[in-house]
């Protein structure tokens, strides 16, 4: 699979940072293209550059004008060829599965938004999709698409060293991943779980599997209730998703106490 990735942006030097680690070494590597296009390079305006303006009806800061968006999408996207997604606070918020779906598409094209947001009727010409990365308000949505980038980027096959690397992440199954540990076997006396270091796979799956409806339950019960409500039936390590009894709430233990 070989993925395009375009952001239109009012700042793409913001996007340099993409050229380190996992996905820098993607880009390197031929799997993906990302490429930031300056949107001020399409504004009518050749004297000032401006992509901006006063909100129609009053109001606090500016409002990124449609006329530079607009062009700047048509000459990326003439044929609409990428599936186009605006950075936006009032857009769905971004989980695991998002990413996934976002990876099954070879083109991809994020929408920066800025100052107060965007004219509404670039939304409604030039936008196939509304993504949130969470409910608070960023300056822009530079680093909202950067988050989007490297979650989509990693289920582009060959990214990753392993399929497992992200089977096993937090949020992959809906819950959340079980503690991981390195050498040494013991620093300033924590020691790592004895099931760990004795090679029975077996008891080594189950004892994460354990950890990771423990924290899960401790942490987002939420996810607990979305997983029951999806699958009634589904079972986890011997038991009904239904009969977990931990609770929010619950005193946070060690994972050597669970051993």
């Amino acid at each position: 699979q070989f993925m395009k990735i375009r952001a239109l942006t009012l700042f793409p030097k913001m996007f340099d940072c993409l050229n380190e680690s996992i996905v820098g070494r993607a880009v390197k590597s031929g799997l993906i293209d990302i490429r930031a296009v300056d949107i001020r390079e399409y504004t009518a305006d050749k004297k000032h550059f401006k992509c901006d303006d006063t909100p129609y009806g009053g109001g606090a800061g500016m409002v990124m004008s449609v006329q530079p968006i607009y062009d700047c999408v048509q000459a990326v996207d003439p044929d609409h060829e990428y599936l186009r997604v605006y950075m936006s606070p009032k857009g769905e918020t971004l989980t695991d599965k998002t990413a996934r779906e976002l990876s099954a598409h070879d083109n991809l094209l994020l929408l920066c938004g800025h100052y107060e947001g965007i004219d509404e009727r670039a939304i409604e010409l030039c936008v196939d999709r509304e993504i949130s990365i969470g409910d608070y308000v960023l300056s822009g949505g530079e680093l909202a698409a950067m988050v989007v980038i490297d979650s989509v980027a990693r289920f582009v096959d060959g990214v990753l060293g392993s399929r497992v690397s992200h089977e096993d992440e937090s949020f992959a199954d809906g819950m959340l991943e079980y503690p991981q540990y390195t050498r040494p076997p013991e620093f300033m006396g924590l020691r790592v779980p004895d099931v760990l270091l004795g090679g029975n796979h077996a008891e080594i799956e189950k004892y994460r599997r354990e950890c990771s409806e423990r924290i899960t339950a401790e942490r987002r019960a939420d996810l607990i209730k979305a997983k029951t409500a999806a699958s009634a039936d589904v079972k986890t390590g011997g038991r009904y998703m239904g009969e977990i009894t931990w609770f929010p709430g619950h005193m946070a233990r060690s994972p050597r106490e669970i051993e």
